[in-house]
């Protein structure tokens, strides 16, 4: 199961620049950057290695399986945005 990014992303792109499969976006650089709220995982690219959700200061960042009841929606909206 792939992890998701949830609304406590403060878009600092750390977890985005240490990816190891680019999975992470959009980058800080890319323009989309300013139009979104936080960044997003495609799960399509997600290896589930963790290192994304160790990362991150905000505990922004779940694995699909455990995320909280009231964050569900949020599996959803990462994948709709690699759509």
């Amino acid at each position: 199961m792939a992890y998701v990014v949830t609304d406590a992303c403060v878009k600092d792109f750390v977890c985005v620049s240490e990816c190891a499969t680019s999975a992470i976006a959009p980058m800080a650089d890319d323009p989309a950057a300013a139009t979104v709220s936080q960044v997003y995982i495609n799960p399509d690219e997600c290896i589930d290695c963790g290192s994304c959700a160790s990362l991150c200061e905000h505990s922004a960042i779940y694995i699909g399986d455990e995320l909280p009841a009231d964050k569900a929606h949020f599996a959803e909206k990462n994948q709709a945005y690699f759509q």
